[in-house]
This record gives structure tokens, C-alpha cells and sequence, in this order.
């Protein structure tokens, strides 16, 4: 079985490790589970199971407590010592109080007794792997905030669109030139210009945002005086006066030096919602030439459909600790619902969403059945198309966690190689675009 850390979101973890010495029950337990789209990987005794157990394991244990030799309690001590935060959910035929108060005070995640209703079982094993999710993500994201890159820690997705849009602000840092960020309406050109800061030589220098329009010659001179040694992010830079855009020109030309991170003057990042081709017919020639060099574009959420679930459940997270509020589970329903959108609003969008899921969830819920989810503008596609965009970003997904191999994404999603191929086809999919480069 293939352990290796790979990206996720909540929702997309699916493994359980089944430890059984009952060889029927063993299999009638995989069974439901494969029914139920999880997947288990089943072992007859602790001796089996132990070496799949580690702290980087994505998935969750379902254990029999009565077993020969080493039982479900000593199985779960062990996990307890290799991964305190890996869920553990024991079964036994002599479910008595005493049995499953010890359980849970040893740390067990849940305690069910056999025989258990198959929706029992998968619900708790749902809970465990949403728990195990976010201890994964968790750790990832404390990882590289460790790590000090700043282009991992601001710019979320696991998509290839994501993956490269954070290689473009690391090689944007590094450069020293001025930088061009582009995207569409909302898709978070200031937080990117402020990963492209983070990632540069000059992080400890100031980074001033300020919107270009109006923003005449003199206040621009004084604004470029005083970022001096660090960063000047202009927002809505096809906003710029025509005579501030000559003076940023001529600014640029005059230390070209400085702009290379040589000098004590400041790296200019430059923002639009403008394609780079309207954005040329906006800007003055000598402004845009200068600008153009250095580029970073933002994929519209549209585009990358397989970020919306890791997005959404940062924006829920960031939302609740906000509001001091707990931060409450995603129901699959929700999460499907939210990638058959086109997100018009994209990142903002979808952050103002999270805020009122946090918020109001007390009325979601009572509201069963409602578009509970409904933004303020309608993309006007039918039920066909919004189920075709979420079919797309399943394939999408496990090309991501296969790395671009076909036949085992083929396998993850349980599909006929030829009916794979089909649907990659017709949602312009190609394996070799989601290889580790």
C-alpha cells in the first residue's frame, strides 16, 4: 500500500486499515466498506497491521478488540504511541459499558458492537477521516510555515493550476524586476503580491498596497520614497493617470539596478483584473513593456474547480477563529455543492460563503433541501452542466493523487480504463498534465 503523503482535502481521505482475525466477518466488513466508496486495506492481526501504522498515514484503523495474541487494546496503545491524532475505531462482540468506558478513556475514536447497522459504521469511520483530514492538513500547513515559504503558507490549492501559480510568485520573487499579477474579479491579486514580497530578498523591507487609481505623479514619488528597501503593490494599475503611468516609467528606467534587488529602491508589483492583452491597449507602451516582462496569473477558480473544497475549508476554519465560534463539519452535500459552481466572485466569493456557513448554520440546517449555498450572482448553467463540473473535478482529482497516472486514478474511481479515457476526453483532461514534473 502506498503511504506516502500526498495532497487532500477534507473529504477526499478514504483509507481504513481493518484488523480482523475472522477471515468472513473480515471480508463481509471490507465489503461495506468498498460499497460504501472507502477504501480498506485488510490484515488479520496486529503483526500484519503495525507496519502501515505511522504518523503519516492517511486514513483511519477499524480494529476487532478480540483477538488472538495482541488484542484491539494493545493495537490501539500502539497507535496511540506512533500517532497520538490517528483514529482508532474498535469493534467487539461482548460490547459491555465497562469494556467501551475503557476504550474511550485509552483514546479509541469510537466503540461499536457487532454486529453494527452498516450506516453506524460508515458514520463513524466519515467522522474519523474528517478528523484525520484536518490533523493531515494541519500539520502540512504548520510544516511549511516552518519552512518560511510564504508561497505555500498564503496561496492554497493542490491543484496544477495551484502548484504553478505559487512556482510563478517564488521565481517573481527572485527575480528583482517588476512584477505583473493578473487575475479575474476577486481571485486575491493583494495576496499574492504579498506572497511574491514574503518570498523576495527584501521580506523585512515595508510592503505598501495601494490602490493606482487617482494616485497622481507627486504622491507616487513619495510612495516609491518611502518603500524604499521593500515592496509597492499599485491595485488596479490600468487605473494609473496617464502622467503618474510616465513617471512610474521613467522610475523604472532610471534604476534598473535598484530593480534587481541591487539598489535601495523598492520592487513595484503592478495588479489587474485586465487580461495582459487589454491591460496592453490600457497602459502606456513604456509602462506595460516594463511590466510585462515579469508576469503572474491567477486561474479563476473555474479553472482549478479541485482547490474550491481545500479553499472553502480554510475560509470555514479562518472564519471560526475569527468569530471565536467552533469551526463546524462539511457535509458531503455541501461540498459537492460548492464545486458544481462557477464561482464568478472566486476566492472573495467563496470566503463570504464560509463566513455565513460559520455563522448561520443554525438556519442551514433547518433549510434542508434549499439552495442554502446560492451567491448573489447566477451563473445560469443547468443541473447538467453543474453535474459536469463536479464530474470533472473528481477526475481531476484523483489524476492529482494518482500524479498522472491513468491506470491507477482509473482504479481509485473504480472505472473501466476505456470508460476513464472517455470521460477524460470530454472534460479536455490529459494525464501527463497532472505528472510531477
Amino acid at each position: 500500500m502506498n503511504q506516502s503523503a500526498q495532497p487532500f482535502s477534507e473529504g477526499t481521505l478514504r483509507r481504513v486499515l481493518l484488523v480482523d482475525d475472522d477471515h468472513d466477518l473480515r471480508d463481509a466488513l471490507g465489503q461495506t466498506l468498498e460499497l460504501n466508496d472507502l477504501e480498506p486495506f485488510v490484515t488479520g492481526s496486529f503483526v500484519e497491521a503495525k507496519d502501515h501504522i505511522t504518523p503519516e498515514f492517511d486514513g483511519v484503523v477499524l480494529s476487532d478488540i478480540r483477538m488472538p495474541g495482541r488484542d484491539g487494546f494493545f493495537l490501539l496503545d500502539h497507535v496511540k504511541n506512533v500517532d497520538a491524532d490517528l483514529p482508532v475505531v474498535l469493534l467487539t462482540g461482548e460490547g459491555d459499558i465497562p469494556m467501551a468506558v475503557r476504550a474511550m478513556n485509552l483514546g479509541a475514536f469510537d466503540f461499536l458492537e457487532k454486529p453494527c447497522e452498516p450506516a453506524a459504521l460508515v458514520s463513524a469511520l466519515h467522522r474519523a477521516l474528517r478528523a484525520r483530514a484536518l490533523v493531515l492538513e494541519n500539520r502540512r500547513l504548520r510544516s511549511e510555515l516552518e519552512a518560511g515559504d510564504a508561497a505555500a503558507r498564503l496561496i492554497f490549492g493542490r491543484s496544477q493550476g495551484a502548484e504553478r501559480l505559487r512556482a510563478q510568485a517564488r521565481a517573481a520573487a527572485q527575480a528583482g524586476l517588476p512584477v505583473l499579477v493578473t487575475g479575474p474579479e476577486g481571485a486575491g491579486l493583494s495576496k499574492v503580491a504579498e506572497a511574491v514580497h514574503l518570498c523576495s530578498p527584501r521580506a523585512k523591507g515595508p510592503l505598501q498596497k495601494r490602490a493606482a487609481e487617482g494616485l497622481e505623479r507627486a504622491a507616487l514619488g513619495d510612495l516609491l520614497a518611502s518603500s524604499a528597501g521593500g515592496t509597492l503593490f499599485l491595485d488596479g494599475i490600468s487605473r494609473l493617470p496617464r502622467d503618474a503611468q510616465m513617471a512610474l516609467a521613467e522610475a523604472l528606467e532610471a534604476h534598473p539596478r535598484a530593480q534587481r534587488g541591487a539598489g535601495p529602491d523598492c520592487i513595484v508589483i503592478a495588479g489587474s483584473n485586465l487580461p495582459a492583452d487589454a491591460l496592453a491597449s490600457a497602459l502606456h507602451p513604456e509602462l506595460f513593456y516594463r511590466l510585462e516582462v515579469m508576469q503572474v496569473r491567477i486561474p479563476a477558480l473555474s479553472e482549478r474547480p479541485e482547490d474550491i473544497a481545500v479553499l472553502f475549508q480554510h475560509y470555514v476554519t479562518q472564519a471560526a477563529e475569527q468569530s471565536g465560534l467552533p469551526a463546524p463539519d462539511i457535509p458531503p452535500e455541501v461540498t459537492a455543492d460548492l464545486m458544481s459552481r462557477s464561482w464568478p466572485g472566486n476566492a472573495r466569493a467563496l470566503m463570504s460563503t464560509a463566513m455565513r456557513f460559520v455563522l448561520d448554520r443554525g438556519r442551514w440546517e433547518q433549510q434542508a433541501g434549499e439552495d442554502r449555498l446560492a451567491t448573489p450572482t447566477s451563473d445560469g448553467r443547468g443541473l447538467s452542466e453543474r453535474m459536469a463540473q463536479v464530474e470533472r473535478s473528481i477526475l481531476a482529482e484523483a489524476l492529482t493523487r494518482a500524479k498522472g497516472q491513468a491506470r491507477l486514478a482509473a482504479q481509485d474511481l473504480k472505472l473501466p480504463r476505456k470508460t476513464f479515457y472517455d470521460r477524460l476526453a470530454r472534460h479536455g483532461l490529459k494525464p501527463e498534465d497532472f505528472r510531477a514534473e
